[in-house]
């Protein structure tokens, strides 16, 4: 599984499900007694649940650090813990749903069957089509380098990372019933007056750090010579952002698609 910096998911995350919740009303937030949030990493998604049903969320993750965040950030119960085997009893949640992990996962089937071993109704992910996102930029090139670096990686990373309808056919295959799928779309939006994060995130493109937390997946399909020149041209795509910036002229919609699966427990029907 990849691994992932607390910054990194915070900076990923910000702003998600603050438009609408509507497409989590299948998951009955409002009926749910025990809900665990696997692979809940800083706890975005928790507080969502937190906030939306009166029944007990659970933080389960692999990584201690990402888990301390969510602990210290949201105060619900967080436990260590690999997803595809979660330290829990059969049947211990109605709820169990996950955000952007099965995507990170070698053999995501695994998890999808521990989920419906854990609950007594109801099973849901929520799992960003990373193929199907859409880029606006002012600085033209941005949108060009970006799906040049969208496509290298999606080639390059080891993982599924646009599932799509492949979610549907996992759920059944794991014996779930009554599938239903919902598609949200989480959109970022950079225009002035420009946040920290905003102007953090044009100084990492400019550095080149945005492109090297990839390095390895994009070193998979690129040669030494493709990198360094595709790093280059980042580099400098990045200065002109900046540049943009101080000129107020810069503005950046990201639009990322989520599908939102939900399915239920066979045995609970």
């Amino acid at each position: 599984m990849r691994k992932f910096s607390p910054e990194y998911l915070r900076r990923t995350r910000e702003g998600m499900w603050e438009d609408s919740r509507e497409a989590l009303s299948p998951l009955s937030l409002g009926d749910r007694e025990r809900i665990l949030d696997a692979g809940a990493g800083t706890g975005e998604l928790a507080r969502v649940l937190d906030a939306e049903s009166p029944g007990a969320v659970v933080c389960l993750d692999a990584d201690p650090e990402l888990l301390g965040v969510a602990r210290a950030d949201t105060g619900l119960e967080a436990v260590v813990g690999d997803a595809t085997r979660p330290p829990f009893v059969d049947r211990s949640f109605d709820l169990v749903v996950c955000q952007a992990l099965l995507v990170n996962l070698p053999d995501p089937a695994a998890a999808v069957r521990a989920f419906s071993d854990l609950s007594t109704d109801l099973v849901a992910v929520i799992e960003p089509d990373n193929g199907d996102v859409g880029v606006d930029s002012t600085v033209e090139r941005e949108v060009e380098l970006e799906k040049r670096v969208r496509a290298a990686y999606i080639e390059g990373v080891e993982t599924d990372v646009s599932m799509g309808d492949r979610l549907v056919s996992l759920f059944r295959e794991s014996g779930l019933s009554d599938v239903r799928t919902r598609r949200y779309y989480h959109r970022k939006v950079i225009e002035p007056p420009y946040g920290e994060g905003s102007l953090s995130d044009a100084a990492r493109k400019a550095s080149g750090g945005a492109l090297s937390q990839h390095e390895r997946e994009l070193r998979g399909t690129l040669s030494g010579d493709e990198y360094d020149a595709l790093r280059s041209e980042w580099r400098e795509m990045g200065r002109d952002v900046i540049e943009a910036m101080r000129e107020g002229t810069y503005r950046r919609a990201e639009v990322v698609p989520f599908d939102v699966v939900v399915g239920r427990v066979t045995d609970a029907v």
